[in-house]
């Protein structure tokens, strides 16, 4: 009886929440922990990419690791340096022993690593027409649009130098379509790393991510 009279009660909140046109939309940090701790570290050395799947438009490999350099030279106290190592097959990642003849002088410092793939697909399809605004004695039809759609696919590695130990790993997928037949693969290469940046650095420093809530009277 106990347990029907609660169904109840929550069903005539849930209704009255529903009928109430009155409402609070609240804004908030949500404060997330981070999943390595990189102040134990002097120095981040960035390595050149795994290039998985190339583009012709630009060298994909340097506005990575450029574009890395930038940013997480913002965030982190220590040094960014580059490293003239090249990876040439996946299995390195896993070989402790490369990394840390790779980095017999460094101490107290990580590799920044990793593999790429950017991918370029134009698609096609018919779509219906939107009914028009007047009267038409023709029927609405279908038409031929295009879109181009953008892959980046990353893996990030994060080794330490003296055990060649992989202390961080995560893939990140974006992809996104254009519209415009026109798109540059070098602004959509933009326009993904900015996904990626922003979920990469929250997940190394712990940033604050704002979440919306909504209160109903």
């Amino acid at each position: 009886m106990k347990r029907i009279k609660l169904f109840s009660l929550v069903g005539l909140l849930i209704l009255y929440s529903c009928s109430s046109s009155e409402y609070w939309k609240l804004r908030f940090e949500v404060p997330t922990k981070a999943a390595l701790n990189l102040d134990e570290f002097k120095e981040i050395v960035i390595t050149k990419f795994l290039v998985k799947e190339e583009t012709k438009q630009f060298n994909l490999n340097k506005e990575l690791t450029d574009y890395f350099a930038a940013e997480l030279e913002r965030k982190f106290d220590g040094n960014i340096s580059p490293s003239t190592a090249s990876l040439e097959k996946e299995e390195l990642f896993q070989n402790e022993e490369f990394w840390k003849d790779l980095s017999s002088n460094l101490k107290e410092a990580v590799f920044f690593t990793g593999s790429v793939g950017f991918t370029e697909e134009v698609r096609k399809a018919l779509l219906k027409e939107g009914k028009r605004k007047f009267e038409d004695p023709f029927p609405s039809g279908k038409k031929l649009v295009q879109r181009k759609f953008y892959t980046l696919n990353i893996d990030i590695y994060i080794i330490e130098t003296q055990s060649g130990k992989t202390l961080y790993k995560r893939n990140f997928k974006e992809t996104k379509s254009y519209k415009n037949p026109n798109q540059t693969a070098f602004f959509a290469f933009f326009d993904l790393m900015q996904s990626v940046k922003d979920k990469l650095l929250r997940n190394l420093f712990g940033e604050s991510r704002i979440q919306e809530r909504y209160i109903i009277k």
